[in-house]
């Protein structure tokens, strides 16, 4: 275990030996955000910026046939395929709460790569998500890149 990881685990009051469920947490974890980022890194992304979900064998957006107005989740496997690529840049532009969502799967990865390897429990990198303010911060990120995702599609912008 690393200096750091004794820290952080001695910090918290738990006891030295780490069960291994959370160890198996952190490999689900990691298993889980690999999976997203391989599949998203071998489908080609739709020049479109939406579209890319349909190489997976899903139908087109039914929601944006209906009404010509992308869905809330249109473009996120567009982008998320950019993301896994390296074109943050690109799917930023092409849904900007996917390519923070494709960000954070990457940092999971890389956190349940790290707590498999020490033992550390996942438990307390969840106390934020807990709070109420966080999950309107989610929904304002998600509304505001559904709004832009309206307005690149309509060609406002």
């Amino acid at each position: 275990m690393t200096r750091l990881a004794s820290v952080y685990l001695d910090s918290l009051g738990l006891p030295d030996v780490v069960p291994q469920r959370a160890r198996w947490r952190a490999v689900l974890l990691m298993a889980t955000a690999a999976t997203v980022l391989i599949v998203a890194s071998i489908l080609d992304p739709d020049t479109r910026g939406l579209g890319t979900h349909q190489q997976l064998g899903l139908p087109p957006c039914g929601f944006i046939r209906a009404t010509g107005m992308p869905c809330v989740t249109c473009g996120y496997t567009t982008a998320f395929s950019l993301a896994a690529r390296g074109d943050l840049i690109g799917a930023l532009g092409t849904q900007p709460a996917a390519a923070a969502l494709a960000i954070i799967c990457a940092a999971a990865l890389l956190i349940g790569l790290y707590a498999m390897i020490t033992g550390m429990p996942l438990a307390p990198l969840m106390v934020p998500l807990r709070r109420g303010v966080t999950y309107w911060v989610m929904a304002a990120v998600v509304l505001g890149a559904w709004l832009y995702k309206i307005m690149t599609v309509r060609g406002i912008i």
